[in-house]
């Protein structure tokens, strides 16, 4: 299945250390500015289903505002407890100074 790529904003507008969640065919999308690289994660720790855009940012590392799991923006790896399942991650790409987000998830 092709990738379906959905514009988030100008990628001057997303500074580093800031994130923007976005909706991607229905799911919600954090997408992070990570010393200039732009990453994405779904935004829902696979603990709990709670959002994780608002947790606390350390370096390449989420770690979420309800119970502290941690996760990587990276790989989307689960990295302590009480979360065990990796999040989903999205590709992120910047086109003619727009970030977008893919979707290449089966319809």
């Amino acid at each position: 299945m092709a990738t379906s790529w959905i514009d988030v904003c100008k990628a001057d507008e997303l500074k580093p250390g800031e994130h923007v969640v976005v909706d991607v065919n229905g799911t919600a999308v954090a997408v992070f500015n990570l010393g200039g690289a732009f990453y994405a994660i779904e935004d829902r720790c696979t603990h709990d289903g709670a959002e994780l855009a608002s947790g606390e940012l350390e370096g390449e590392v989420i770690v979420c505002p309800r119970h502290g799991a941690r996760f990587c923006l990276k790989t989307g790896q689960a990295l302590c407890p009480p979360a065990y399942e990796d999040l989903r991650v999205f590709p992120v790409r910047v086109e003619h100074g727009l970030i977008q987000v893919g979707d290449d998830r089966e319809a």
